[in-house]
């Protein structure tokens, strides 16, 4: 729920955004002839998307290492935890 209402604001002004900014552009794709007629709410809107995603994952790649070594040391302390528990009982076992 929480998300819902952080995302609606966002969401109410890229939808104000498009519908103020219907005016037609026409791209086109160096080195090539391709020509592209779009609003020009749509190309930003585009453009701005495919800046993000890109950044998410400049983030998200180097970010995998990491996440991968805590997921070892999370594996490495329930394991020493386990072999802690199990000290415990023997010690406790022989008195």
């Amino acid at each position: 729920m929480f998300r819902f209402l952080v995302s609606l604001p966002f969401l109410v002004v890229l939808i104000l955004f498009a519908l103020s900014n219907p005016q037609p552009i026409t791209l086109t794709f160096w080195p090539t002839d391709l020509k592209l007629a779009t609003p020009l709410s749509a190309a930003i809107l585009v453009g701005a998307g495919g800046a993000f995603v890109l950044g998410a994952l400049f983030v998200w790649f180097p970010a995998l290492g990491a996440r991968r070594r805590a997921r070892r040391f999370e594996r490495a302390t329930r394991k020493l935890e386990a072999q802690i528990a199990g000290l415990k009982k023997k010690n406790e076992a022989t008195r």
